[in-house]
């Protein structure tokens, strides 16, 4: 068995996961740090990161810590990380091939006694049913007999600065007692909120999803509250600091459900759900919902819209945000994107911007060209779709001045703002 002073690390994919563990732990051990794209490699070791997890700072204090896209600098590497992406596909079912590619990579290199955790979220059963596998083939070596495993899912949340890796209690596992025990002393070394070790692998990553999961169905019970609320006439928040005056109510909040997680997750729980015979109806039922809001914010827009006599078609909505989230540059599986083609749809002509997210990103990705929208360049009703404190900052005036006629309409997706204060702008209100 390994002893920590024996370690060297390698982190497989230098994305908002890989990135922070790999400094984390490259203040205190060797580590490689591998990325398949030679450029993110370069931007690295040029001492920048264009996600902003990790400051320049913070990557100057990894003083242990390689960058590389070269296979060879894998071989003297013992204990192996994946932190590679799992998305799902157009039909929502789990894409692991990025799993696979990296489990390859590491079977290339792999030599007894070596270990691999993997942090990539996925399906209970996943790291053994599917990446052990390709270990085994590629390596030629005996799981359990000649190499090890394990799993310790992120828990990173991309643009925190507060609840950051170490701060954050960390799940391990490992496929024996032995390594069970070895892979959480190894975390312990960086994880100052300390960890809990799970019974078994497949307990680790159910553990994971379900979180997620969680997260999900309660965004969904009062995303559908908010459209409840809207018929009624009522005001949602009004609704929800009401109800949280009691010590034990939930304080979720209705919006758009995007990112590489919450949006994401709960699919490979029921891919696998039904892989053994269960048709899951509340965790499916939640992600209708939080799919659907998107297309219900550009739709009640120009409801609204219409009811002022705004012409739709000959209109423009600025939409100002496209990332997932506030604060973060991170446009994966962005709602927005989702809203944008909704009014496309309609005919209704938009105009985009966010000052966090990189403008070629943006257009490589999804097609869409990022605009100015402020006084210099109105727009006939305008949606404040994600908080970016660029978003929060602006008083009723300037965000009056960034619309033209004499009855805009403002969705205010995140609540950001009094509502009273909007209408004596002149704005017709919309908020979740």
């Amino acid at each position: 068995m390994l002893q920590l002073s024996e370690l060297k690390i390698a982190v497989i994919g230098l994305g908002y996961v890989g990135l922070p563990l790999a400094v984390e732990f490259g203040k205190k051990l060797p580590v490689v740090g591998f990325d398949i794209h030679q450029k993110r490699i370069q931007e690295l070791q040029s001492g920048q990161d264009h996600t902003l997890e990790v400051s320049p700072e913070e990557l100057k204090k990894a003083t242990q810590l390689t960058y590389s896209a070269n296979l060879d600098d894998l071989n003297s590497c013992n204990f192996f990380i994946v932190t590679v992406p799992t998305p799902i596909d157009q039909v929502n079912r789990p894409d692991l091939t990025p799993l696979r590619k990296a489990s390859e990579t590491i079977g290339k290199v792999l030599k007894e006694g070596d270990i691999v955790v993997y942090e990539s979220t996925v399906y209970p059963g996943a790291t053994e049913e599917v990446c052990i596998p390709v270990l085994e083939q590629v390596s030629g070596l005996k799981f359990n007999k000649d190499f090890f495993a394990g799993y310790s899912p992120e828990r990173i949340n991309p643009g925190d600065k507060v609840n950051t890796l170490t701060k954050i209690k960390k799940i391990t596992s490992g496929s024996t007692a032995e390594v069970a025990t070895f892979v959480d002393q190894v975390y312990n070394t960086i994880i100052a909120a300390g960890t809990h070790k799970a019974t078994s692998i497949k307990v680790a990553e159910a553990a994971k999803v379900i979180e997620n999961t969680q997260r999900d169905l309660n965004i969904a019970l009062v995303n559908e509250l908010s459209v409840i609320f809207e018929r009624l006439e009522i005001d949602t928040l009004d609704v929800l600091e009401a109800a949280g005056s009691k010590w034990n109510f939930l304080p979720f909040r209705p919006g758009l459900v995007g990112g590489h997680c919450i949006g994401v997750d709960p699919y490979y729980l029921t891919h696998k759900a039904e892989e053994v015979g269960y048709h899951p109806q509340v965790i499916l039922a939640g992600r209708r919902i939080n799919d659907n809001m998107a297309r219900y914010v550009a739709r009640t827009t120009i409801k609204k819209m219409v009811k002022n006599n705004i012409d739709v078609t000959k209109a423009t909505v600025g939409i100002l945000g496209v990332t997932f989230k506030e604060n973060c540059p991170d446009i994966r599986n962005s709602k927005i994107v989702d809203l944008i083609k909704e009014f496309d749809q309609w005919g209704v002509k938009v105009a985009v911007c966010d000052p966090w997210a990189d403008v070629e990103e943006v257009k490589r990705e999804y097609g869409i060209e990022l605009v100015e929208v402020n006084a210099q360049h109105p727009v006939d009703s305008l949606i404040i779709a994600v908080g970016h404190n660029e978003f929060r900052n602006l008083s009723p005036e300037q965000l009056r001045a960034y619309t033209q006629g004499e009855k805009p309409v403002l969705a205010d997706v995140k609540s950001l703002f009094n509502r009273d204060e909007m209408a004596a702008q002149g704005f017709t209100v919309f908020r979740l």
